[in-house]
């Protein structure tokens, strides 16, 4: 599945901490157009995260729009994965969400 900048999708997501891949929420960070090129997305995960707090944690505003039920957060903890396993799209982040999230990884890469 090829999809854009800032949709939420359904992934298989790899933790570090867990050998095993579960199916969690995502937001692509990666355009289109790299997408389809390397026939891979990159992603960052969204999580409740109720055990752990990160500096740069993004939390979502727009959640209907996102296609979330619960309060939830991006996270800039990055994977790639093919494209073929992104499982379903969710939504897509609100503008504010969006702009946050461009702030978080603008300051990360400084």
């Amino acid at each position: 599945m090829i999809c854009e900048r800032y949709e939420t999708v359904v992934v298989p997501f790899p933790f570090a901490e867990i050998p095993v891949r579960k199916r969690r929420p995502a937001v692509v960070i990666s355009g289109r157009s790299f997408n389809e090129a390397n026939g891979q997305t990159l992603v960052a995960m969204i999580t409740t995260a109720k055990e752990s707090k990160w500096p740069s944690d993004v939390e979502l505003r727009d959640l209907e729009i996102a296609g979330l039920h619960v309060q939830c957060l991006v996270r800039l903890k990055f994977s790639t994965l093919p494209n073929d396993l992104i499982a379903r799209r969710l939504g897509g982040l609100g503008s504010l969400d969006r702009l946050a999230c461009e702030r978080q990884i603008a300051n990360m890469l400084l």
